[in-house]
């Protein structure tokens, strides 16, 4: 099995598990303890800020 390498960074990760609420469980379990919804709502999340982004570049 090969090991996909990550897009967000870790400190991306680590910011948005913790507007999300589940940091505690990323700090205890790792990131494999972390729920698909949970992962699912990181990655919407990710999504709006780059949107947001470049929105503002635009401008």
């Amino acid at each position: 099995m090969s090991r996909r390498r990550g897009v967000m960074s870790e400190g991306l990760k680590e910011e948005l598990a913790k507007e999300l609420g589940f940091y505690d469980v990323v700090q205890k379990d790792g990131w494999g303890g972390i729920r698909a919804k949970d992962a699912g709502n990181m990655v919407k999340r990710a999504i709006e800020i780059a949107e947001q982004s470049l929105l503002n570049n635009q401008k």
